[in-house]
């Protein structure tokens, strides 16, 4: 493999290897400053990130307000806390080494507001904000703020010269790099346009090419790119290295940060991760975020498939083929669907799927009177842990509500990730991966169920492999 040199970034030379950020407290304070110690950059999550009581057992994110707004200030206030003490955290592990980050996602309940205050408590201690889920635009005006570089993630060329025309020319000397998360391969949600074929993976070097060549016309030639999914070990990206076209490159290791010693994710969900065989990871949109994500292809995202395969349309008035009288809900209001779509109705409340829930789609699923009960007790539990939630039309803005019909089809991923990041089963839990998580079962480093440290990651990463 060619050498592996230092890049220059916010004014210190490190690795070109970054730990990637995981949200809700999967990328803790003590993996990242192990990151950072081993001379590349780690980056701890901001998004609901743990706080610890003076035993150091972790203060569970429980909710005692009545509304959803009262709610949603825990929330912030939990996610401050909790990302300051990461921040404390992997300062004292990285002991002066690399560089230290802290990744929040813009479509978060209160973004900008935890972001403000993780910053102002950790004073000294944070050298970047990574941000994507969202077009972050203020990102860098509240980086300048507190004097800290920015990473716009992005998953296109054009989705960055919208941010850089809009705001972060204004800023141009904070930008630290630019972080290309590739929407077919990257972990986590991902940045799929509505003209992308989610089934049709691109190339990323055309990609990240054409997002230089902007940068390079914007004035930009020597601010690093971060090509993050799908990295698994550099010699597959021998091209991409020293690439007099491409510039300084650095390259994002999620996927794979999650099984050393440090990650804080549970030895179950490490040995889950040891078994994964090509294909496992599952390219979805049943996000209440509206965005694709990716995650291992589970009994959880299995139910979601099977609810919403469960799904006819219907009509409050006979029209065109909605002909056929179906009654729903206790009191078995008439609405109207296609014959055929009557039969399978019929079928799925036979099987003992008695419930059938409006979706904001005029359709209707059918699930089982637990499931319809727990949907229902999630969408009014809401806490606001998004900016906007199309499963419980939670709105952060005045109004406290989307507009919108809850969607049944979707979940609150609040829930399903403080669960899985505290010990819950990642069988039944949503299980962020990128779709290179297969590798660990085939590559060797990882014979007879070894998990390294952080250390031994970062040094076998820049052998290559």
């Amino acid at each position: 493999m060619k050498a592996l040199n230092a890049i220059r970034i916010s004014g210190t030379e490190v690795l070109p290897l970054v730990e990637g950020g995981k949200g809700v407290a999967i990328t803790s304070g003590l993996a990242s400053g192990a990151w950072a110690a081993a001379g590349g950059i780690g980056t701890f999550s901001g998004v609901n990130a743990d706080s610890y009581d003076a035993d150091g057992t972790i203060i569970r994110q429980i909710y005692h307000a009545k509304t959803r707004r009262e709610r949603h200030e825990e929330l912030i206030e939990y996610a401050i806390s909790g990302g300051v003490t990461q921040a404390k955290i992997a300062h004292e592990t990285r002991k002066g080494q690399g560089l230290l980050n802290v990744n929040v996602l813009w479509e978060m309940g209160g973004a900008e507001r935890v972001l403000a205050g993780i910053l102002e408590g950790a004073k000294g201690l944070i050298n970047g904000v990574t941000c994507g889920a969202g077009m972050p635009y203020r990102l860098a005006e509240l980086a300048a703020k507190y004097q800290v570089d920015y990473y716009p993630i992005i998953s296109s060329a054009r989705a960055f010269r919208a941010l850089w025309k809009r705001a972060y020319h204004k800023f141009a000397d904070r930008l630290g790099a630019v972080v290309y998360e590739d929407p077919w391969l990257a972990g986590g949600h991902n940045g799929l346009s509505n003209s992308e074929d989610p089934e049709s993976p691109e190339d990323p070097l055309p990609r990240v090419m054409a997002l230089r060549r902007q940068m390079v016309d914007l004035g930009l030639p020597e601010i690093p790119i971060i090509m993050a999914g799908g990295v698994w070990c550099l010699n597959e990206w021998q091209d991409w290295i020293d690439n007099p076209d491409l510039g300084p490159v650095l390259f994002q290791f999620g996927t794979r940060a999650l099984l050393t010693t440090e990650s804080p994710i549970s030895d179950t969900w490490k040995e889950r991760l040891l078994t994964l065989k090509e294909g496992d990871i599952y390219l979805n949109k049943f996000s209440p975020t509206g965005f694709w994500s990716s995650a291992v292809e589970n009994d959880f995202l299995r139910d979601l498939k099977a609810r919403s395969d469960r799904q006819i349309a219907y009509s409050k008035d006979p029209v065109g083929e909605l002909q056929s009288e179906f009654g729903v809900g206790p009191r078995k209001r008439i609405v109207y669907v296609t014959p055929g779509d009557k039969v399978a109705a019929e079928g799925w409340v036979a099987e003992g799927f008695t419930e059938a829930m409006r979706t904001p789609s005029t359709t209707l699923i059918f699930v089982t009177p637990e499931n319809s009960k727990q949907i229902r007790k999630d969408q009014v539990d809401c806490m606001g842990c998004l900016s906007t939630c199309r499963f419980s039309n939670w709105s952060q803005e005045e109004s406290g509500t989307t507009g919108k019909k809850t969607d049944p089809r979707s979940f609150c991923i609040q829930n399903t990730l403080q669960d899985i990041a505290h010990g819950g089963d990642p069988e039944h839990n949503l299980c962020f991966a990128g779709h290179g998580a297969y590798r660990f079962a085939t590559d060797p480093f990882y014979s007879n169920k070894f998990i390294p440290s952080v250390k031994e990651l970062v040094e076998r990463i820049a052998t290559g492999d």
